[in-house]
C-alpha cells in the first residue's frame, strides 16, 4: 500500500512541472539551443573588409579525420588595391555533412578564425548527395551564428580593418653606424 502511495505522489508532483519536451517540427514551441552546443561547421564572414576570413589554406581539410571537406583558394582581388590584409582567400569549400562527426578539429586547428561549430543542427534531404554544402550555403550559416551569438573573431590579425594595420607598425629605428 505504501508503494502505491509512494507512485501516487511522485506523478502529483511531476503534474505540476512545465513540460521538458519541446515539440519538434513546430518552430513555436521547439526549445532554444544552448550556447555550448556544437553543431555543423560553418565559415564566418569578415565584415570590416567584406570577404570571408577563410584563405584556402587547407589546414582544416588535412587535419579532418573523415576527410568530409574541399577547399581551394585563389588570389583575393581586394589585396592589391589595399582593402584587406589577406593575400590569398577561399575559391571553394564543400563539406559532406553525413561524413562530418562534429568533432570541432577543424576549429581547433584552423589560424584566421574562419570556421566555428555552429548551432544548426538541421540539414537532413531526401537526395543522396543533399547533405553536401558548397561555400555559399556555408557563408549562410555562419553570418547567422555570428549574428545569433555576437561572435568575434579571437586572433589579433583579425580585428580591426586593414589600414588599421598599418597606423599600428612602428617606425624603424636608425642604425648608430
Amino acid at each position: 500500500m505504501s508503494g502505491l502511495l509512494k507512485g501516487l505522489a511522485v506523478t502529483l508532483k511531476t503534474m505540476k512541472r512545465s513540460p521538458v519536451t519541446g515539440q519538434y517540427p513546430d518552430p513555436n514551441k521547439r526549445l532554444p539551443v544552448q550556447e555550448r552546443f556544437m553543431g555543423f561547421p560553418a565559415l564566418t564572414w569578415d565584415y570590416t573588409a567584406d570577404e570571408p576570413y577563410c584563405t584556402g589554406c587547407m589546414v582544416c581539410v588535412r587535419e579532418c579525420p573523415t576527410q568530409c571537406m574541399s577547399a581551394t583558394m585563389k588570389d583575393n582581388p581586394q589585396h592589391p588595391e589595399g582593402k584587406s590584409k589577406r593575400r590569398k582567400i577561399i575559391d571553394e569549400f564543400e563539406i559532406n555533412l553525413n561524413r562530418c562527426i562534429l568533432c570541432g578539429i577543424c576549429v581547433d586547428v584552423c589560424n584566421f578564425d574562419a570556421i566555428e561549430m555552429s548551432h544548426e543542427h538541421e540539414q537532413s534531404r531526401y537526395v543522396r548527395d543533399g547533405s553536401r554544402v558548397d561555400l555559399p550555403a556555408l557563408l549562410e550559416m555562419g553570418k547567422a551564428y555570428q549574428h545569433d551569438t555576437g561572435w568575434q573573431p579571437t586572433q589579433a590579425k583579425n580585428i580591426g580593418r586593414p589600414d588599421d594595420a598599418e597606423k599600428k607598425k612602428r617606425p624603424v629605428r636608425a642604425s648608430k653606424d
